[in-house]
């Protein structure tokens, strides 16, 4: 049970180094690990008019944490956006945009933007 709170620990930690990257990027928050019956965003933000629906991987190495981010993973997130989507139609007139941030070893932070396109 420890390791799974030191896991949980990390990746709030990973989220919050994410959201400061991008905030200083000029990023705007919107929210943070938004959950829906699909699954969890882990952050969502808008840069300009551009909504992304962020994922976090916290990992030894970046290539590591892309590899963590599954077909599976990926559905979950485009349904949870949807539902986003459908909950604020506030944003419908936005773009919107699949990202992922990478933080791994001494807090190294990468932002791959549009790093996958749904599949209908």
């Amino acid at each position: 049970m420890l390791e799974k709170t030191t896991n949980y620990a990390r990746g709030v930690k990973a989220e919050a180094l994410a959201r400061k990257y991008l905030e200083k990027q000029g990023y705007k928050h919107i929210k943070t690990r938004y959950k829906t019956k699909f699954g969890e965003i882990d952050l969502i933000m808008r840069n300009g008019n551009m909504l992304c629906f962020i994922e976090v991987k916290a990992r030894a190495s970046a290539s590591d944490a892309l590899e963590a981010i599954t077909p599976r993973n990926r559905k979950r997130i485009e349904n949870s956006a949807l539902f986003f989507l459908s909950e604020n139609p506030e944003f419908n007139d936005a773009d919107m945009r699949f990202d992922v941030v990478t933080v791994s070893g001494d807090s190294s932070i990468q932002h791959l933007d549009n790093a996958w396109e749904t599949v209908s």
